[in-house]
């Protein structure tokens, strides 16, 4: 039903792209441990996400355009609660919470 919906209609050019992400399968690989921190490491070491190594080891076509490097992490409500009272601060100043996380991580880094 999605295929046929996106056949009927002209699709944006902009969105053109997502089309085809939206017809690729994600496949994930189960591997002893060892094997998954060397892809990672050779990853890093390259400038490469993961999924960029794998693509490349397997011969695939890699996006070589540059991604702006990023960390991420997810934070449920009480880890925002949690942070909040560490840095004296109201749970609805996620964006002062979010600077304190930076200054936390670069101290890290830096000691």
């Amino acid at each position: 039903m999605l295929k046929s919906s996106l056949m009927s209609r002209k699709i944006p050019e902009k969105w053109q792209s997502s089309v085809k992400a939206m017809k690729a399968v994600q496949v994930a690989f189960d591997m002893d441990e060892k094997i998954q921190l060397s892809i990672r490491k050779e990853a890093l070491e390259a400038g490469l996400s993961p999924s960029d190594q794998i693509r490349d080891i397997l011969g695939l076509p890699v996006n070589k355009r540059p991604k702006r490097p990023r960390l991420t992490v997810s934070l449920a409500p009480s880890d925002y609660e949690v942070l909040a009272e560490k840095y004296g601060l109201a749970v609805d100043q996620q964006l002062e919470i979010k600077k304190r996380l930076m200054d936390d991580l670069i101290k890290h880094v830096n000691k």
